[in-house]
């Protein structure tokens, strides 16, 4: 992912210490400190994947443990620019009413970040405002702004404490950190996220709302390595603690450096992607 700082020394950090765990790293005693370095570790180590397309199934499951489930293809540009975040497209397959449906994101660092939704039913691009990423995605327990990337820049860190990461990882110990957005109009206040101290990729994070009251919690669980450096979680479960619904994202065929290219996630693209 894009970070606002050299890139180079990052991989370098990679390299150096992506298999071993936080006793490599000479973590600050400050809080604040702590958490940007646990932050920035984690989004080192993924640097260089340079593109990536994955399928996965998107179940929906209301308060009455209703469900339906849909179809999607994923696929995102890490981009060079520090200043800017990774680019990201995602259409819809199946079922048959949302087919081609499609959400592009262009994430930025501070300011917000630019999305469009393609509506094949009407046959038009639709710019999201940034007063609407706060908002669920097709029906789902993911926002808008949770399909953008979260590079380190985007937030203020606290490191809170240690702890035994959440089941079914208990064994493992991970950092609980507080991360405060800081780009305009999220509708998180803060987020809670849990990294696992030996590979330092989350394996949860609870979101609170705009009145700081505790609304989703999402978990991460099967991470498999790929390219003998990349971790993807196979599926993420989202539930939201005020409406009693969840979603949950399972991810397969993931690829890497497939050649992807700028003119993949253009707004003209969002017409092409069926």
């Amino acid at each position: 992912m894009a970070h606002p700082f050299n890139r180079i020394i990052l991989g370098l950090t990679a390299l150096l210490f992506g298999t071993l765990g936080a006793s490599a790293l000479e973590l600050s005693d400050d809080p604040k400190e702590k958490g940007r370095q646990i932050a920035d570790e984690a989004e080192a180590r993924d640097l260089g994947f340079e593109d990536s397309h994955a399928t996965m199934a998107m179940i929906l499951t209301n308060a009455y443990g209703d469900r339906s489930e849909r179809e999607l293809r994923f696929k995102t540009l890490e981009r060079p620019d520090p200043d800017e975040g990774d680019w990201s497209l995602i259409v819809f397959d199946r079922p048959r009413d949302v087919e081609g449906t499609a959400l592009l994101t262009h994430a930025h660092i501070l300011t917000p970040d630019d999305q469009w939704l393609y509506l094949p039913s009407l046959k038009r691009v639709k710019r999201i405002s940034s007063a609407n990423k706060s908002g669920p995605f097709m029906g789902s327990e993911f926002a808008f702004e949770d399909f953008s990337s979260t590079e380190a820049g985007k937030f203020d860190h606290l490191w809170l404490r240690d702890e035994a990461c959440p089941v079914p990882d208990e064994d493992r110990m991970c950092f609980v950190s507080e991360r405060r957005p800081l780009y305009e109009k999220s509708g998180y206040t803060r987020q809670i996220v849990w990294t696992d101290q030996t590979d330092f990729q989350p394996r949860k994070i609870d979101y609170y709302d705009r009145k700081d009251a505790l609304l989703k919690t999402l978990t991460f669980a099967d991470y498999q390595l790929y390219l003998d450096k990349h971790w993807r979680a196979q599926e993420f479960s989202m539930i939201n603690h005020q409406t009693k619904k969840a979603t949950i994202l399972t991810w397969q065929n993931y690829e890497f450096k497939t050649g992807l290219t700028e003119n993949d996630f253009d707004t003209n693209s969002l017409k092409r992607v069926r």
